[in-house]
């Protein structure tokens, strides 16, 4: 069984079916990319998986659970993340405390508790910078976790960015153009992050991305996209060198 079945999915905005009848299979494990021109209704797929849209029709199942229809938080708990294609971090907290964020979908204590400071608010703080430390040394921050995330550079700020996503625990993690703005070597560092991801999380990974470099050297299968509909979908070198992709994509 896939650990994501999406079938059919669709939504329309004022009349106009920005997807229609997407559908997707990813294997667990799998690095798996979702690529197509500027408009073609990539974030859209993202907002629908990740609860931010609701569907008009079709359905999304994640390692056998139906979510579709379910709010943004519902299906993070269900164990599904995602980063942003403009980096959204809490910018004006440290380092540690953006990782921290991410880590109250499994540690938690009662607002009586935190407000009085009562013996547990101290043991679940404890045991959540010792995991937000964890994850940082994973990324090699560690030595900056007490830094305001502005002040990271920006290659390090997409691994926090990821390192949040990764503290909710999700099954699946969805990274939307993570090398958007990134020069050639910042580019090629991430590749090796998103690998590390998938080996050490044992993570299954969907990413949208326009920079071919990094799908051909990391994804093993493609769809995409194209005016809200699945154009082609296979394995990475297949579908890039289909003459449909070509034309309608690479404009080759």
């Amino acid at each position: 069984m896939a650990l994501l079945e999406v079938k059919n999915l669709s939504i329309s905005f004022g009349g106009l079916k920005a997807v229609d009848g997407f559908h997707i299979d990813i294997e667990k494990g799998q690095l798996y990319g979702l690529i197509g021109p500027n408009g073609a209704g990539k974030t859209t797929v993202f907002n629908l998986l990740t609860g931010v849209y609701k569907p008009n029709a079709g359905s999304i199942v994640l390692d056998g659970k139906n979510i579709t229809g379910r709010s943004n938080i519902q299906i993070n708990q269900d164990g599904v993340a995602r980063t942003f294609q403009n980096i959204r971090l809490f910018k004006d907290m440290s380092v540690l405390d953006n990782v921290k964020a991410g880590l109250h979908n499994h540690y938690r204590y009662s607002a009586v508790e935190g407000i009085f400071r009562l013996p547990r608010y101290f043991k679940v703080e404890r045991e959540m910078d010792q995991e937000a430390l964890r994850l940082l040394d994973v990324f090699g921050l560690a030595d900056e976790c007490d830094f305001k995330a502005s002040n990271l550079p920006y290659g390090k700020q997409r691994k926090l960015e990821i390192a949040r996503a990764l503290a909710t625990q999700p099954k699946l993690l969805l990274l939307d153009e993570p090398a958007a703005g990134m020069n050639p070597n910042e580019t090629a560092e991430l590749m090796d992050t998103i690998r590390f991801v998938r080996d050490t999380f044992d993570m299954t990974i969907l990413l949208i991305e326009h920079d071919m470099k990094l799908v051909s050297g990391i994804c093993e299968k493609l769809t995409v996209l194209n005016f809200g509909q699945v154009l082609k979908e296979g394995p990475t070198s297949d579908v890039l060198h289909d003459p449909e992709v070509v034309k309608a994509y690479l404009g080759e």
